[in-house]
């Protein structure tokens, strides 16, 4: 089926996710968008991130997208479910995927989750997981400094990796055997994380089961894109580019062409 897929963040962490679409879905064509003017989407009140998740959708939705996917962990957290309701376009947000592929990963039944403090407090991973499987025990930890880290580069530096102990101390003390990087930058210091866990613990990127559970809702709704040719994808932000631009490179492994400022304020 023609029509893209739509991908919305609150800044650059969802092209995380936009990469595993890309991998995934090769002839899908992609419209991203970025909050960047409005990010970090954490830390607000619930009606704030409630408005401007229905604004990024009602933005996505003028492009005719077929399919949503949050990328945000905040707003997947708090307003995904809401704001759905009020669209026949199906969505999915990134919680539920990455909680399913953990709680059918543990072998010991203890999971662990980080996130940015803003996750973490809302205990959407936690709340998931125990309603798929009541007899899993999850310990959840925020790590705030990943993202500036990642974003910035900071991906073998040996204070990243100081900074990574320090915060999972607490989860190689509870014996964890599965840790879901509960947000969408924390794949860029993936190597860091498994380092210091170490062997025995999987990982799971809520960002690449998502874009999994994007192929099968498409599969399952007849909306897969024919062909062999592939996708072509448009970039779009709230707020200056140039940041986004440079920042993008990291996160995709590839340039941005062109990436345009829109007024989501109007949605």
């Amino acid at each position: 089926m023609e029509g893209p897929i739509g991908i919305f963040d609150s800044g650059v962490g969802g092209l995380t996710v936009a990469r595993e679409v890309f991998k995934i879905l090769p002839a899908e064509a992609v419209v991203y968008f970025g909050d960047v003017g409005r990010s970090p989407y954490g830390g607000r009140s619930k009606e704030i991130i409630a408005q401007f998740t229905a604004q990024d959708v009602a933005f996505l939705t003028e492009h005719r997208v077929k399919f949503v996917i949050c990328a945000c962990n905040t707003a997947s957290a708090v307003a995904l479910h809401e704001v759905a309701g009020r669209h026949c376009v199906p969505m999915v947000g990134v919680i539920e995927p990455g909680a399913r592929a953990a709680a059918a990963r543990t072998r010991a039944g203890r999971v662990g989750v980080i996130g940015t403090t803003a996750t973490i407090n809302s205990d959407a991973y936690a709340r998931t997981i125990r309603g798929i499987d009541p007899a899993v025990k999850v310990f959840s930890v925020a790590c705030p400094l990943f993202v500036p880290l990642a974003e910035e580069g900071y991906i073998e530096r040996e204070a990243t990796r100081l900074i990574a102990r320090d915060y999972l101390k607490t989860m190689r003390d509870v014996g964890i055997d599965t840790l879901i990087l509960g947000c969408t930058h924390y794949p860029l210091l993936r190597s860091v994380i498994a380092e210091a866990m170490g062997d025995g613990v999987a990982l799971i990127d809520s960002g690449e089961e998502t874009a999994r559970a994007a192929r099968d809702a498409l599969v399952a709704g007849g909306l897969l894109r024919g062909g062999e040719a592939p996708g072509e994808h448009t970039f779009y932000v709230s707020d200056v580019p140039e940041k986004f631009t440079q920042v993008a490179a990291r996160f995709l492994g590839t340039m941005i062409d062109r990436v345009t400022r829109v007024d989501i304020s109007r949605y």
